[in-house]
This record gives structure tokens, C-alpha cells and sequence, in this order.
């Protein structure tokens, strides 16, 4: 065969890598790659209307002319199906044209028509089919391929002696592009002529060989070549009858081409279920299931792994290397696989749109970033961990039950529980000084001046009752998970004036007269961010972010997280100043050097912070204040 037939592909190779290219068997894959070319009829079955000597021995010749197309003498044979040695069946078509170019196919002597067709147990990129004929070329046939399992077909090429008389087209020769050519009908050579076809010749050249463009081009399933109109060597008419009539004979049947993997694997395995045809000569299977690279998956690697899904799917850009690969959903080490949501995707400004299923180890969200209901960050533990949730302990008797639901959860940044009246504790599991009785209801306040004892209500010498409540008053330090969503008012039985206004008045300071203002003798100025509450029962303690210290004078104010001690706290459920989660304030107020608070009451200075706001205090601080 000659160096056409070797390498016909001319254009492609740059495209399509194949052994020896960086892209090849033995790399990484770390840029665009694709799997080996070879024949794709090794290992399959090539089917055939007719087969000579299938049903009884039959007569042929071969004829053939030398260089100066001149004829000579015929060469006649029989052909029978029954002995090996003169039977011409269509796995003849795919073994090696190098170890064995001399066996053919050839169909029936009566067969005016036929069809070569092979079929593919996927879907496969096929770049160029090589025809080796025995007989002379067919003076009209047609390559049709079919991308659905043999359900439609459409045609690739027309080949015809005179394209506009066999089908009504132009010829190529004459019209670049056309869909006919009449360059492979010639009745010469009557022995060895080529039929060539290249899927991404004009007008299907393309720079990039996993565009939508050239996929709809080099996608098939099925391939065949109908044969429609028998031709003569020249020199038969030369012969005296009756000498056998013409036939069609194949040498070579070579269907180039590659796993289809839209550039992710550089190699194939075989589809379940298929088994290769052993036939002499035929090397190199090429298979047709990807070993997919690039975090893909799937048969072509046509969509992105489990855990994948972060961005959309994209093949490979053959054009320029890109690989496009698939990339991780951000899932905390709490989901197995992610879909990807086009509607998160457009709202994080294209940048991520992994939604995480079926979170585990009681976590949720987008990104299993949060605990759920009834459970709480563990900040002992990474939140990867798989036990970093913990369930709420809230003591059935004493914790509240929140609007959310009929259980009563805990504050997932903490664990800290919502208690009933007059109970105290992280878990709601006692009452607090001053209250007894410890039950469905919460705890009643004592009958006695100052403290009673939490189960009779007996009341308390002045000394014990001083001792329990030194002991009770003590800070409660927590620490907060800034994980969204955080502990807010609006999940708890709350006490926010602002939300309870017909139960609460608050009347609040008013910057006017900086000598007032210094007068009030306020021994820290801060500006903090307000994160969450908790009801204590006797008390309400707010924990804030401070992020910048106006004025300490007796106790060390450092910027980070601090609890805020509202003083005007009532039992009809309210705080004064109104103190919002997630909004910033100025807060001026006293600090009790006793217990290390910072109190805030109806005399401290609190405004929702602005920056000319902290400028206008800070100088009054600095000029009026000393």
C-alpha cells in the first residue's frame, strides 16, 4: 500500500494524539488529550449482503494492466466457502494489510448491488475509512454513518464516475466542498485501487476537534459503504466470452479513528460486555469506554465526577491544551457527590455552583457548612470531622420550646440552651438564685427577701444566699462559631424592644451637649458588632465582636469577642438599649471592675455605628472629656 495509505490523515494527527505524541499513552494527561487512533474494524464483525461461494462453488477472474495500461493476461480461480484456502468471507476486509495483504473479501458474481457495514458497540470519533480495492473501483457508492445505534443514517461522501448523473451533484474536482467526487471511480487500477475519505476535509475542517462542530462530524456508531453500480476492468471487454462477469472484491476495509472521549482520558477499556473477534493479523483493539482524567466520569467522560460539579461540564479545548477540568464542590468532607445548579452558579457571579447532597454527619446547607436543628459545633474538632455536630443536650424540663418547631433546639454555635423562666444553666437544669421549684412550668421566684432553697423554697440564711449568688453571677464565657446562620434574637423567645415594642418602651440617649455627654463619666467607648443573645432569667447577657476601642479606663478592653450585660432587663421579655443582632453600634457605657462586666443601661450611649458618628465622639473624648 502506498504512503497515502500510511498516513492519510494529514491534518489530523495535530489534533487527534496518538502514540509517540505528548499526549499519548504513557503522560499524565494533564492538558487536552485523546486515546490512541488505530483500525477501528479489529476485533468486530464486518457484515455483507453476499459472500461468493457461499452456497456453491463459483468461477471469477482478475484482470489488471501494467504501467503503460496495458492488459494482461486475466487470472481465474473458483471461490468456495467449504475450504479455507478459496474462501473470501468480509473478516477478510479487517486483518493486517502488511502481514496478510493478499486475502479479500468478494461478493457474490451476481450481486449488482452490496453493503460493507460495521458496527460499533459505542460511540467513537472517526477520522478517515481507507478502501483497498481487488476489483475495479464501483462506478457509483455512497459512505453513510449513523450516531444512533443504525436507527437513522445520514452520508458522509458520494463517489460516482459522473457525480450529477449517478446522484444529481456537483463534483468535488470542479467545486471545492461538494458533497460527490468523482477522484476514486476511475476504472483504473482494475487491481489496488484506494478509496479515501478524511471526515474533517473541507467544508468540515476544524481547529478544534471536541467543538460541538466537530463532534456533530466525527461522531459514529455505525459505518457503511454502500456499493451501487458495478464497474469493468477495460481490458475485460478485450476478452472473449464467456468469461465470468465482474464482482465487487475488497482488499482492505481500514476504519481510522479513536475512543471517544471529548479530550479527559488518554486511554480505553473495553464496553461490558463486548468481546473482541480473534482474527489472524488483527492487532490493537481499539476500545471504547474512557479512563477518564480531569475529576470526569462516564462512558465518554461526558460529565464531571461525583464530587465534581462546582462548575459546568466543558470538554477539553483541543485548540489551545486547556483541559477544562471539572472542579470540587466545597462539601466540608460531609457529602459523597454535588450537583451543579445553574441558578447558584449565576448568583455567585459564575464562580461556584456545587450544591452538596444528602449532607452527613448532621450538617447542612449549600456546602454542609452549618449543624442542623438540635445540634451544635463541636470547636474542639475540625468542622471535617465527622462527629465535629454534637446533638443539644437541653434538659426536656427546662429549656424553652422556639417558634422553629415543637423540640427545643440549642444554639449551634455554642450548645447553650433556651431556658424557661427562672431556670439557668447551659442546659436549662436548675433554677436560678432566687428561684425554686424546678419543673414543667420553669422555676417560681421565692417568697423570701433574697434566696430560698431551689427545691422546698425554704428561704436561705443572708450569708449562704450570698455565696450562691456570687457563685451564680460569675461570667459565663462562651465561644462563638461565626459559621452562618449564628444564634440570633429572632430564633429565640427573644427579648428585643424593637421586636416587642408593645410590650417594651426604651428611651435612648441623645448626643447633644458634649458636656453632658462627658458628664455621664462613661468608662468605655466601643465600637462593636452585635452577634447573638441569651435569656439567663435574671439577667440577659449579649455576645458582641468588639472591633475598636474608643476609651478602657479601668478594666482592659481588648477588640474580639465580649458579653455585653443589659442591665434593664424585665420579666416582660425586653432589653433597653435595643441591641440588634448583625447591626454595629457605639456603645458607651460603665464597667463593674467587681465582676469584670461591661454594662450596658438606660444611661449608656448606644447608636448604631457610623463612621462620622465615631469621628464626632472620638474628638468630643479627646477635646471635652479630659
Amino acid at each position: 500500500v502506498g504512503e497515502q495509505l500510511r498516513n492519510p490523515c494529514h491534518g489530523l494527527t495535530a489534533f487527534l494524539p496518538g502514540p509517540g505524541s505528548t499526549a499519548g499513552a504513557s503522560s499524565p494527561c494533564e492538558k487536552a488529550c485523546n486515546p490512541r487512533l488505530g483500525n477501528l474494524a479489529h476485533g468486530r464483525t464486518l457484515r455483507t449482503e453476499t459472500a461468493c461461494g457461499s452456497h456453491a462453488t463459483e468461477p471469477f477472474c482478475t484482470y489488471a494492466e501494467d504501467a503503460m495500461l496495458r492488459c494482461k493476461p486475466p487470472t481465474c480461480s473458483h471461490c468456495s466457502g467449504a475450504h479455507a484456502g478459496l474462501a473470501h468471507p468480509p473478516a477478510a476486509m479487517a486483518d493486517s494489510p502488511f502481514l496478510l495483504p493478499r486475502t479479500w473479501w468478494q461478493a457474490a458474481g451476481d450481486a449488482p448491488q452490496e453493503t460493507i457495514q460495521l458496527d460499533l458497540e459505542a460511540t467513537f470519533y472517526f477520522t478517515h475509512l481507507i478502501l483497498v480495492f481487488k476489483s475495479p473501483r464501483p462506478a457509483a457508492m455512497v459512505l453513510e454513518r449513523s450516531q444512533d445505534f443504525g436507527k437513522t443514517w445520514q452520508a458522509y461522501k458520494y463517489f460516482a464516475t459522473n457525480c450529477s448523473t449517478a446522484f444529481g451533484l456537483e463534483d468535488d474536482v470542479v467545486q471545492r466542498g461538494a458533497p460527490c467526487t468523482s477522484r476514486y471511480s476511475s476504472p483504473f487500477p482494475c487491481t489496488g485501487g484506494e478509496v479515501i475519505y478524511r471526515a474533517l476535509s473541507p467544508p468540515h475542517a476544524t481547529e478544534d476537534p471536541y467543538s460541538e462542530e466537530a463532534q456533530a462530524q466525527l461522531k459514529v456508531t455505525n459505518l457503511r459503504v454502500r456499493l451501487l453500480e458495478r464497474q469493468s476492468c477495460p481490458c475485460h471487454l478485450l476478452e472473449p466470452p464467456p468469461l465470468p462477469t465482474p464482482h465487487y472484491a475488497v482488499y482492505d476495509f481500514i476504519v481510522k479513528g479513536s475512543c471517544f472521549c471529548n479530550g479527559h482520558a488518554d486511554h480505553c477499556v473495553p464496553v461490558r460486555g463486548f468481546r473482541p473477534i480473534r482474527a489472524a493479523g488483527a492487532f490493537h483493539v481499539v476500545h471504547g469506554k474512557c479512563m477518564c482524567k480531569h475529576n470526569t466520569a462516564g462512558p465518554h467522560c461526558q460529565h464531571c465526577a461525583p464530587l465534581y460539579n462546582d462548575r459546568p461540564w466543558q470538554a477539553a479545548d483541543g485548540k489551545t491544551g486547556a483541559p477544562r477540568e471539572c472542579q470540587s464542590c466545597k462539601c466540608n468532607g460531609h457529602a459523597d457527590t454535588c450537583h451543579f445548579d445553574m441558578d447558584a452558579w449565576l448568583a455567585s457571579g459564575n464562580r461556584s455552583g456545587g450544591v452538596c447532597d444528602n449532607c452527613q454527619h448532621n450538617t447542612e446547607g449549600q456546602h454542609c457548612q452549618r449543624c442542623k436543628l438540635g445540634f451544635y459545633r463541636d470547636l474542639r474538632k475540625p468542622f471535617s470531622a465527622p462527629d465535629a455536630c454534637k446533638p443539644c443536650s437541653c434538659h426536656p424540663l427546662g429549656s424553652a420550646t422556639l417558634p422553629l418547631g415543637p423540640r427545643t433546639f440549642c444554639d449551634p454555635s455554642t450548645g447553650d440552651c433556651p431556658c424557661k423562666p427562672g431556670v439557668a444553666g447551659p442546659l436549662c437544669d436548675h433554677c436560678l438564685p432566687g428561684y425554686w421549684g424546678f419543673g414543667a412550668s420553669g422555676c417560681r421566684p421565692c417568697d423570701c427577701a433574697r434566696s430560698c432553697h431551689p427545691l422546698t423554697g425554704d428561704c436561705h440564711s443572708s450569708s449562704s444566699v450570698d455565696a450562691s449568688w456570687q457563685q451564680e453571677a460569675l461570667p459565663f464565657q462562651t465561644v462563638l462559631n461565626e459559621s452562618k446562620p449564628t444564634w440570633g434574637w429572632e430564633d429565640e423567645q427573644g427579648f428585643s424592644a424593637l421586636r416587642h415594642s408593645g410590650k417594651c418602651e426604651c428611651k435612648e440617649q441623645v448626643l447633644g451637649n458634649s458636656k453632658v455627654f462627658c458628664g455621664m463619666k462613661y468608662t468605655y467607648v466601643i465600637k462593636t458588632k452585635i452577634l447573638s443573645a441569651h435569656d439567663k432569667g435574671s439577667h440577659a447577657e449579649v455576645n458582641v465582636k468588639i472591633k475598636k476601642v474608643l476609651k478602657s479606663t479601668k478594666l482592659k478592653i481588648l477588640r474580639g469577642k465580649r458579653t455585653l450585660y443589659p442591665e434593664s432587663w424585665t420579666n416582660r421579655g425586653c432589653t433597653c438599649p435595643i441591641l440588634n443582632p448583625g447591626l454595629e453600634y457605639l456603645v458607651a457605657g460603665h464597667e463593674d471592675v467587681r465582676t469584670g462586666r461591661l454594662i450596658v443601661n438606660m444611661k449608656s450611649f448606644v447608636h448604631q455605628w457610623k463612621s462620622a458618628l465615631g469621628r464626632k465622639v472620638l474628638e468630643i473624648l479627646k477635646r471635652d472629656c479630659n
